[in-house]
């Protein structure tokens, strides 16, 4: 693949990311303000989760018989859509028209973000040279982690362009603005995205919620509980917490996650330079395993030291912060390794959309969780169950091969 078509395809992604983070804290804040709970928030972004996971399993396939460009154009296409279409929501609706119509609207843009995510990740598996050495996995983990973390900065800035664009803007206005950002990435692809790139020669498998490849399925569900954990305290239940019971106001919320997510995503760029690639034996024997399991002691740390109300507010931002340094260096692990487990390139898009439809699948039960948790027992019960999420997650690492095939 070319170099100009990657850069293309990237930044097009960049464009839907920043409009993704933007459009979640403008729907949280924007609703949290009419008086809508915590579960209720959660039911907000639960179709966006869940058509994340049709998404990226049709979504690969798609990908692989059309080739990426196509289902990146689509999803970019589709966010246009969502963002005009969640704009007409009116204060003056009742609760449940407004959540059946959010959620509708959040489908879409679910639908629009797993089309391009899983489009321009598949596209770094064409952009590494095939030499055949054992240093390609070391550039394939750098390229991916770049990506993946240049993401999630991204993401972090639209969570305060969001939260900034609805104080000074409103509410419709701000989602108009994000609309048209997209536009302009889209006819940007039309007019210059001009080579076909992904597209399998091989036959559609019979089976799309499992891969072939044995590793592929065990890291699917290790991402699962991976990003499930995550979000069972971080979607519903911290930014409830920082506005109730510290009293922040909209744009502080917005800005300490912004700040949250663009760390954590330069912390996931230079992952690479954190967990040193000898071989592909040593990420998976030995760096998967170990960071996942200091991930989970630290979030155990921290849960006691909440649930036993021992400095609360400082414990719950300096751990947020620690979490994430954490959190992105085994998302960066676990994304370098769906890649290196797929030995054939034809087999990419259908094993990435598989491992993301898993990563969706997470997100949609720690976005119910999320609310439901903090319902039931305030941050501490979030924090326990992400808890019980991250053991699962590091006991399934130890499934994982000693070998990856393709070193």
């Amino acid at each position: 693949m070319k170099i100009k078509s990657y850069g293309l395809v990237t930044g097009a992604y960049w464009s839907l990311t920043l409009t993704d983070g933007a459009l979640r804290m403008v729907v949280l804040l924007h609703f949290h303000e009419l008086g809508f709970g915590p579960l209720e928030l959660s039911f907000l972004f639960l179709s966006y989760e869940f058509m994340g996971i049709l998404t990226n399993l049709f979504g690969g396939i798609a990908g692989s018989k059309f080739g990426l460009e196509q289902t990146l154009k689509t999803g970019l296409l589709i966010q246009i859509f969502a963002l005009i279409a969640i704009s007409f929501v009116q204060p003056s609706w009742g609760k449940l028209l407004s959540v059946a119509f959010v959620m509708s609207c959040q489908a879409f843009s679910g639908i629009a973000k797993d089309l391009t995510k899983m489009s321009s990740k598949s596209a770094v598996k064409f952009v590494v040279p095939e030499d055949g050495s054992s240093g390609r996995q070391s550039r394939l983990f750098r390229w991916v982690a770049v990506l993946t973390g240049s993401k999630n900065a991204l993401k972090g800035v639209g969570f305060f362009v969001g939260s900034a664009l609805l104080s000074s803007c409103g509410y419709r206005a701000s989602l108009l603005l994000l609309a048209s950002i997209v536009a302009a990435a889209l006819l940007t692809v039309l007019v210059w995205l001009d080579e076909s790139i992904g597209k399998s020669s091989k036959s559609i498998p019979n089976r799309i919620w499992a891969s072939t490849y044995p590793a592929v399925n065990r890291l699917s569900i290790a991402r699962f509980f991976l990003f499930g954990s995550r979000d069972i305290w971080f979607v519903v239940a911290l930014p409830i917490f920082l506005d109730e019971t510290l009293g922040w106001s909209f744009e502080g919320i917005g800005a300490f996650l912004a700040v949250w997510v663009i760390g954590y995503g330069i912390i996931q760029s230079g992952a690479p330079s954190v967990i040193r690639l000898k071989g592909a034996s040593d990420v998976i024997q030995i760096s998967t395993r170990l960071w996942s399991f200091i991930l989970m002691l630290f979030t155990i740390l921290l849960t006691l030291l909440v649930a036993n109300d021992i400095a609360k507010s400082a414990t719950v931002i300096v751990g947020l912060l620690l979490f994430g340094v954490l959190f992105a260096l085994n998302s960066s692990l676990h994304s370098y390794l769906i890649l290196a487990f797929t030995e054939d390139d034809n087999d990419v898009a259908v094993n990435v959309g598989l491992y993301y439809s898993a990563n969706a699948f997470g997100r949609l039960f720690g976005t119910l969780l999320s609310g439901l948790t903090y319902l039931w027992g305030g941050l501490s019960a979030a924090l326990f169950t992400c808890c019980v999420f991250l053991a699962a997650n590091w006991l399934i690492s130890f499934s994982f091969p000693k070998k990856i095939a393709a070193e």
